[in-house]
């Protein structure tokens, strides 16, 4: 497993770095693309006390001693392609022995979930997204009292600063008095 993890980056910008560049990483590599995996939590980096998101990223690869010949490669690969999301990197190689990681993939599923595994289909959802599963449906009495029926979706519609206006202005008023 060849871990690439970017931190002080937006976590969608690494989703979509990964999407576009896991393909080339991997060809560089000599290495199957399921080998290879980005992290990128929502995480800023901070220099005294002051951000510095996508100002200064920090990206670590971990992966296995055999890919250390190829170390040159990947970093000047890196350092050009991430250079469009920051202005400065640093970046940082850990290498680790091949059986010193263990893992464990469950057969009955895809090893990754791709886009062209994403839909399921009707039969294999127990419930629409966005609806609550069924023992959630009808009437509720929340902690404030109020019911709720929960098969309908509750939107305020109406102004939520309804008479502040004349409420501000009335202690307008008391003020300059």
């Amino acid at each position: 497993m060849i871990t690439i993890s970017v931190l002080g980056l937006d976590q969608f910008v690494v989703g979509h770095y990964s999407k576009v560049h896991t393909g080339n990483i991997a060809q560089l590599l000599e290495a199957d693309e399921d080998l290879v995996n980005f992290y990128a939590p929502n995480s800023m980096v901070f220099h005294k006390g002051v951000e510095q998101t996508s100002w200064n990223t920090i990206v670590i690869v971990r992966a296995p001693f055999k890919y250390q010949a190829f170390e040159k490669e990947l970093a000047d690969y890196l350092l050009k392609t991430l250079s469009d999301f920051s202005i400065n990197i640093d970046l940082t190689f850990q290498y680790f022995e091949e059986g010193r990681r263990y893992e464990k993939i469950n057969s009955e599923y895809p090893r990754y979930i791709a886009e062209s595994n994403l839909d399921k289909g009707e039969e294999d959802v127990p419930f629409e997204f966005g609806e609550e599963p069924d023992e959630m449906e009808g009437d509720v009495t929340c902690d404030c009292g109020h019911d709720h029926h929960h098969d309908e979706e509750e939107v305020f519609t109406g102004n939520a600063f309804e008479g502040f206006e004349e409420a501000m202005a009335e202690a307008e008023k008391k003020r300059s008095k």
